[in-house]
């Protein structure tokens, strides 16, 4: 009983909180203006005045963007478990399960941190190893704090072309190491691990409970990314107060024909999460890089990350990783020329 009267209050405060979060978020900017210039009587167009007001102006926002959003995703991924998904991608094969897989990865609370023991569950459940790497691919890649910092920093046009590049670069790679029958390059002991078939939590859930469950993203999913966001706004701030314009159009910009790879090559063993790299992103693009070259140096760190691949050594055999490495790393380039000719 008290139990429901936790739910039913939180619901309600929620409620309450809804035109607070439009009032803040759509006067946000006058705020941000009132406080450092009135308030804190900051000298208006110092470089270091500007970096203050980007801080204060981008962290509520993103937050606040997070926040909203988060709750909604958290009542979808309440529908989503591992059991739930091992067993609608079990007996999949070819495209399809690609497809499916990519999907799926959207939508389920898994990042690559999850790597082994979703890898490890897909296989005892004989999942095809490529529709197993599709999923791997679009879980940690096209997930909500992603898809939530470009639309609310670039718009819906690039975040979803965003969505639709990245699954289609998970959907490719995972056909193609499907197709080409690596199965011999995992690690032996994986197919001798049995693992525990686990029910526990697929009882139905009435929808208040899922309400709840939203709640409870909001705080472990923001608990978990906020200190990144911080960093990452940051660091950003002092660019966009500091870096001189079109500064990174030298190095970065759609001139630069190596400016793509590079990127990717100097993503690959940085360790963030979008969390952390979008706010950059967004200033690097403002001082002059190209979309398209920043967006493949995100998916070269969300994607692809030195970390990750150390997890994955477990699993998987050097070749493979190399050759997971390789394919993956031919779609981001391809992505990013492709943002490069689009915006």
């Amino acid at each position: 009983m008290n139990f429901q009267i936790f739910k039913s209050r939180n619901f309600q405060f929620s409620l309450f909180l809804l035109p607070v979060w439009y009032l803040i978020y759509h006067n946000l900017q006058p705020l941000t203006d009132w406080l450092v210039d009135t308030v804190i009587g900051m000298e208006k167009g110092s470089h270091l005045t500007e970096s203050i007001r980007f801080f204060i102006f981008e962290l509520p926002k993103v937050f606040l963007l997070l926040t909203l959003i988060i709750f909604f995703v958290g009542v979808i991924r309440s529908y989503f478990s591992a059991e739930k998904t091992r067993k609608v991608l079990e007996g999949k094969t070819t495209f399809m399960g690609n497809v499916l897989a990519s999907l799926l990865g959207i939508v389920t609370p898994f990042c690559s941190c999850s790597a082994i023991p979703l890898f490890l569950g897909f296989v005892e459940s004989g999942v095809p190893l490529g529709i197993t790497f599709s999923f791997l691919i679009a879980a940690p890649m096209i997930n909500e704090v992603a898809v939530i910092l470009l639309f609310g920093l670039f718009g819906w046009k690039v975040a979803v072309t965003y969505v639709v590049t990245g699954l289609i670069l998970a959907i490719t790679a995972g056909w193609i190491i499907g197709k080409l029958k690596l199965e011999h390059w995992v690690q032996g002991w994986v197919y001798q691990t049995q693992l525990e078939n686990s029910d526990v939590g697929e009882e139905k859930q009435k929808f208040a409970d899922r309400l709840v469950y939203g709640y409870e993203a909001v705080k472990e999913i923001v608990g978990k990314v906020w200190i990144y966001v911080a960093i990452g706004i940051a660091v950003g701030a002092g660019a966009h107060g500091f870096v001189p314009e079109d500064y990174m159009a030298a190095l970065m910009g759609k001139s630069v024909w190596y400016s793509v790879p590079l990127s990717i090559l100097i993503g690959i063993p940085l360790y963030s999460n979008a969390a952390g790299i979008i706010p950059i992103l967004s200033v690097l693009i403002e001082k002059g890089a190209s979309l398209g070259t920043s967006l493949a140096f995100m998916m070269a760190v969300i994607g692809l990350s030195l970390p990750e691949m150390i997890i994955l050594k477990k699993v998987l055999k050097m070749p493979l990783i190399l050759t997971f490495v390789g394919i993956v790393a031919t779609g981001i380039l391809i992505v990013g020329y492709l943002f490069n000719a689009l915006f």
